[in-house]
């Protein structure tokens, strides 16, 4: 018969790492808890190893022999644990060889497996991963990648990159390689960089998160590479110079430097590539038809992105001006003036970070063709060939690389006819009509379509709820889902992967502060939080992730010049500062430009 003060009780002989729980009643069970008994049973049957004591399998490498247990194996590796619960011929073999491992890691992780301890080093790391990574040792695997990112600089970040690659540890891949994008022009002085494969060569040097000052260190590196190995490489140089953007390069260094190199010279493959960015500084008015990734600003380089704010009104006049806000030093800047003044225009910035200007309202009412585009390096405004018909209040896309022109008012009717213009032949041809003729709707590209989003098509300018959906491979218009509440006049912008529609004209008497956004994937509609202010006819912006929006009107014929900020993981709206001039019917849009040109640029403005 049991006592009950030897029930449930730690006693003074129990010893460290046992727990048992406290019955409330004599006849309650307990939970009883030794916290060192995997270590023990560890231990114990690490002693056996040692003693060969009822070992039942043998690895055999590299001629050196490794007796053990297959239970253990199976539980500290999921490579033996597939084998032995397989009916493979090695499930039933007493003696096993491993090959493309070397003994020494084996022993190692053998000792892991029986102690759960091992030493990582920089002499025994690469060599490490590679076992544990083919034996499918996860943690050991893991914590190899750990060490190996502690220890990145720019001697080995190359390597690192190239071996985590070869062993799929995607993250370390990852990391590695934004080390050496964010400090390329140390990486690129080392001996890794002068021993890489052609294949790698390109991956870096074509990627657009490239940190550089200058392109001119990207042809450096280039040619640096080059020269290590002249003679088997002057003939694949081709394929690293189409890397290197030589239309930012200066036109100095493109004839005195580029042009003077003898696997230039001697290259037809790379004459042409010269060639395309002689052009390019030779005929800035054509840049729009010289658009390629060579001409595009690496994300990382000296640039920052500012919202354009172009045109628009004021409670007085129809604005010439354009300014930039810098989002991060919350500053404006003037940029070149328009040609013209314009209000009720379309702005877009292409994704090859080229500015685009379309249609408007001039101030005697007359309503107008034309396109024109923005040069951030010359800070110029350029024409370019206008729309088959005047457009004012129209909806501006780009898609798949063309400027689409929605909709709109000719001064006598809404529009629902569409065209598109072709950047490489600078002309516009027709595409399929809208159902709807519209005016001031809410136009965005995502995921490869064009959404027009509600607009006015009553003369008392109330928005509808429609939405329109254009599919550029079928030229087709769908009808969609109706949005919450009617609009026009509101802004439209893509975050992402999802569609915000913010602000206009709700009804006849009210404008609205109200937000909802729309999935493309599943075609519903959701509200988010609310604006802090009444916004029709507002500049809308994304950058880094946040949506902007500028200016517009309250509906009492107040001009704001207030600017919100929207962060979609907070779901909240924040004011973040002020515009030099209230105005509406403005458009605005995130361009990269140079750090160096913005400073050259008017003083800023407060």
């Amino acid at each position: 018969m049991l006592r009950r003060d030897a029930g449930c009780q730690r006693g003074a002989a129990g010893g460290e790492g046992l727990q048992e729980s406290q019955p409330s009643t004599p006849s309650e069970d307990c939970k009883f808890v030794n916290s060192a008994h995997p270590e023990s049973v560890l231990s114990g049957l690490n002693e056996f190893r040692k003693s060969g004591h009822f070992c039942d399998v043998t690895l055999c490498v590299d001629g050196q022999t490794f007796p053990v247990h297959r239970s253990v194996l199976a539980s500290f590796s999921l490579y033996f644990r597939a084998m032995f619960l397989s009916n493979l011929a090695e499930s039933q073999q007493e003696h096993i060889t491993l090959s493309g491992v070397e003994a020494g890691m084996v022993a190692l992780l053998l000792d892991y497996a029986y102690t759960s301890t091992i030493t990582i080093t920089e002499a025994n790391v690469q060599a490490l991963l590679s076992a544990s990574n083919l034996l499918e040792v996860v943690a050991v695997r893991d914590a190899c990648c750990r060490f190996l990112e502690r220890h990145i600089d720019a001697t080995n970040c190359v390597g690192i990159h190239c071996f985590a690659e070869a062993h799929a540890c995607h993250d370390l891949t990852k990391k590695a390689k934004a080390y050496t994008l964010r400090n390329f022009t140390q990486v690129m002085t080392g001996e890794e960089w002068l021993s890489l494969p052609i294949e790698k060569v390109v991956e870096i040097l074509s990627s657009d998160e490239l940190e550089v000052e200058r392109e001119e260190y990207v042809y450096d590196a280039a040619t640096t590479w080059l020269h290590h190995s002249y003679a088997t490489r002057s003939s694949i140089f081709h394929k690293i110079l189409e890397c290197v953007r030589l239309a930012l390069v200066s036109p100095y260094f493109l004839v005195d430097v580029v042009e003077g190199e003898t696997a230039v010279r001697t290259s037809p493959e790379c004459r042409i590539i010269v060639e395309e960015a002689r052009l390019y500084h030779l005929l800035p008015d054509r840049r729009h038809q010289l658009i390629s990734p060579r001409t595009r600003h690496r994300r990382n380089t000296n640039t920052t992105t500012v919202i354009v704010a172009v045109g628009g009104e004021d409670n007085k006049l129809v604005l010439r001006s354009v300014e930039c806000f810098d989002p991060l030093a919350h500053s404006w800047r003037s940029l070149s003036c328009l040609p013209f003044a314009v209000s009720k225009h379309g702005l877009v910035v292409s994704g090859e970070n080229v500015l685009y200007l379309a249609g408007g309202e001039f101030p005697d009412g007359t309503v107008t063709r034309c396109l024109c585009r923005y040069d951030p390096v010359l800070d110029e405004w350029h024409d370019l060939a206008p729309m088959s018909r005047p457009r004012s209040e129209l909806g501006l896309a780009t898609l798949d690389g063309y400027v689409y022109a929605v909709g709109g008012w000719d001064g006598s009717n809404r529009l629902t006819d569409v065209e598109r213009y072709d950047p490489r032949t600078n002309a516009w041809r027709p595409v399929a009509s809208m159902e709807l003729g519209l005016t001031s709707p809410a136009i965005a590209a995502c995921q490869g379509k064009l959404y027009v989003c509600g607009g006015a098509i009553l003369e008392d300018g109330d928005g509808t709820e429609c939405v329109q959906m254009y599919d550029p491979h079928t030229d087709t218009w769908e009808q969609l889902p109706h949005m919450i509440i009617p609009r026009s006049g509101s802004a439209a912008a893509v975050l992402h992967g999802l569609i915000y529609i913010i602000g206009g004209w709700h009804a006849s008497t009210e404008n609205t502060n109200k937000v909802e956004k729309f999935d493309p994937r599943t075609k519903t509609w959701e509200t988010v939080a609310s604006m802090c202010e009444r916004r029709y006819r507002p500049g809308v912006a994304v950058v880094d992730g946040k949506l902007y929006i500028l200016g517009g009107e309250d509906g009492w014929e107040h001009f704001h010049d207030t600017i919100e900020c929207y962060n979609p993981d907070t779901n909240t709206w924040t004011h973040v500062g002020e515009m030099l001039t209230g105005r509406s019917w403005l458009s605005c849009a995130p361009l990269r430009v140079k750090k160096e040109i913005l400073g050259n640029l008017a003083t800023p403005m407060s």
